[in-house]
């Protein structure tokens, strides 16, 4: 599969879904109306950061970018096979995020990524539909992360529960890469 086209589609359905032209989600999202259409024909592969701000604007998770469309699919398979998950690398920080989760209906995806040495990503958090969870479960070398104006610094084994409604970032400042565990749980808004 290629991860690149993958996206542009899912971004397409999701902006068309809503009924969002490219100015419209360009305004929401800060990101251009050349820089998202380009994304959306497979061009150019955006970044993390890019893709936060765009599911934000479309009121989802980064995660559903990656995900099968469940509607498109007769019967979703609760099993998610290594060789089918989608796997893709961030062209800014090298960053590699492997969607975990299968195609099924579910509150939950699990993501695992392997975060290179010396590295930094940021989130401007938006408002979502929904309330978004995550927890973090730090496997291997270590790992900052900073949500709002609180910050830690996780060692193997350490796990980080959080609420996305602030910026968060994560920060590599060791000499290996950080691989880690999300776990995202997507809850109805309740104001």
């Amino acid at each position: 599969m290629d991860i690149n086209k993958h996206i542009a589609s899912r971004l397409l359905a999701l902006r068309e879904a809503r009924q969002l032209s490219l100015t419209a989600l360009a305004e929401r999202s800060g990101v251009s109306r050349s820089n998202i259409s380009l994304i959306e024909r497979g061009e150019s592969s955006a970044t993390a950061t890019v893709l936060d701000k765009l599911a934000g604007a479309l009121g989802v998770t980064l995660g559903s970018l990656f995900e099968t469309d469940a509607a498109a699919i007769a019967e979703p398979s609760p099993l998610s096979s290594a060789a089918m998950q989608a796997v893709w690398t961030d062209p800014a920080s090298g960053y590699v995020r492997r969607q975990l989760s299968p195609a099924a209906r579910s509150p939950m995806q699990l993501v695992e990524v392997s975060f290179p040495p010396g590295q930094r990503v940021t989130y401007d958090q938006v408002l979502r539909e929904n309330d978004v969870y995550q927890q973090v479960w730090l496997l291997e070398g270590e790992l900052e992360i900073s949500l709002g104006d609180q910050s830690w610094q996780l060692k193997p084994g350490d796990c980080l529960a959080m609420r996305e409604d602030q910026p968060i970032s994560y920060a590599n400042h060791g000499s290996k890469p950080a691989r880690y565990l999300v776990a995202l749980a997507i809850l109805p808004y309740a104001p």
